[in-house]
């Protein structure tokens, strides 16, 4: 009997050990993408310095490339790598094929690149190529499967980021729902991330916003500083700027179809520092004003006030100005850092900065999360067997 004890006190200390392992992609609230749309910006590996001597934890890319992946190896950074829209139809065609995919692209890399994520495409529904809406759901699922099939499912989490093309109006918050073209494909995504504990990911711009209507919208209101704000009618909410606004349009949207208690998570926000003539709010200092005001909102660990509880998480968008995104001026001018590795704009981040060694001076990584684990394991598993032995 006594070894029938041992056993199950084992199977309790490591299965409460073992819980905190079920996906989840983001680690406190502040993150950062990654985008290398450039010719110019600095090699992966400067960039992990960067980002480490900014101490973000917390970085999301678009592909999976693997100079990338290798360059975050030990690092402790938590990754969400994109799996692109190019790739739906291969992944919604057939199973092997996400298993592949899943085996060279996540797999092969862990544990010592912490992939904590996979993003399956970019602001496809609602987007201008309707054949991807319907591969989108298979793809995820397959994606899923391989993990599920190599026991990664619990350590990364499948989602899909969304633009505001899926919902029908957003202003008020509480009148936002989603568009009729639009929910015959949300619905049953949204019903497989209820199933499988996803959130909904949302690409949120005030500076987009505020651009499409700059004669009745206050730039206070969309830079986070004192304004009169709004005032939402139906649920008795007032607010103090867009992006609590844009995140609780969302939630009214997740409500009405039936999915209140799915989390949101902000996985673009960001503002230009240049634009075109027509793109005269992108300059350098409101994208200082927002982005400083945005890290110091996301600090404070708070919900909205439509889902106080929930406390918003943000991805940055983005690393750096990338010069060969193609569109409008401002496209191309979203970063924190220039190409060269310097900062944009002073939000309480140093640029890549050269020691007499000729590279940054950063503390030794954090240790994965997966070898914290092992030590805690141990360490707690000597002492009850020490405990047992009494």
């Amino acid at each position: 009997m006594k070894s029938h004890h041992t056993l199950l006190l084992l199977f309790l200390l490591f299965s409460d050990h073992l819980a905190p392992l079920s996906a989840q992609a983001f680690t406190g609230t502040y993150g950062i993408n990654y985008g290398r749309i450039a010719d110019n910006i600095p090699s992966p590996d400067e960039v992990v310095k960067l980002l480490r001597a900014g101490k973000i934890r917390n970085v999301r890319i678009y592909d999976a490339d693997h100079s990338v992946l290798k360059a975050f190896s030990g690092t402790g950074l938590r990754l969400v790598v994109g799996l692109p829209n190019g790739y739906l139809k291969d992944m919604s065609n057939n199973a092997s094929n996400a298993m592949s995919w899943v085996k060279e692209n996540v797999q092969a890399f862990l544990p010592n690149t912490s992939i904590c994520g996979i993003a399956v495409g970019n602001e496809v529904l609602g987007g201008s190529n309707y054949e991807s809406w319907g591969l989108l759901l298979d793809a995820m699922k397959n994606v899923y499967s391989a993990l599920t099939k190599l026991h990664l499912a619990d350590a990364v989490q499948i989602t899909t980021a969304h633009s505001q093309a899926v919902f029908a109006n957003s202003y008020p918050p509480s009148s936002c729902v989603f568009k009729d073209n639009v929910v015959q494909f949300m619905k049953p995504l949204l019903e497989f991330f209820h199933q499988i504990g996803s959130p909904f990911c949302l690409n949120a711009y005030p500076f987009l916003a505020y651009m499409s209507d700059p004669e009745n919208i206050d730039i206070n209101y969309a830079l986070f500083q004192k304004t009169q704000g709004i005032y939402d009618q139906k649920t008795d909410l007032h607010y103090d700027n867009m992006l609590d606004a844009q995140i609780d349009a969302a939630y009214a949207a997740l409500e009405d179809a039936g999915y209140e208690k799915m989390e949101v998570i902000v996985t673009e926000t960001g503002w230009a520092s240049h634009g075109d003539d027509n793109e005269a709010a992108a300059t350098t200092e409101n994208a200082r004003t927002y982005n400083y005001n945005l890290r110091k909102r996301l600090a404070k660990r708070k919900g909205t006030p439509l889902r106080p509880k929930n406390v918003v998480k943000a991805y940055i968008f983005a690393v750096f100005n990338e010069n060969n995104k193609p569109g409008p001026t401002s496209e191309r001018n979203y970063g924190l850092f220039k190409a060269d590795g310097s900062i944009s704009y002073d939000i309480g981040y140093d640029g890549l900065k050269s020691s007499p060694a000729g590279s940054l001076l950063l503390k030794p990584a954090q240790a994965p999360c997966w070898l914290s684990l092992l030590r805690t394991l141990t360490i707690s598993t000597l002492s009850l067997l020490l405990l047992l032995r009494e």
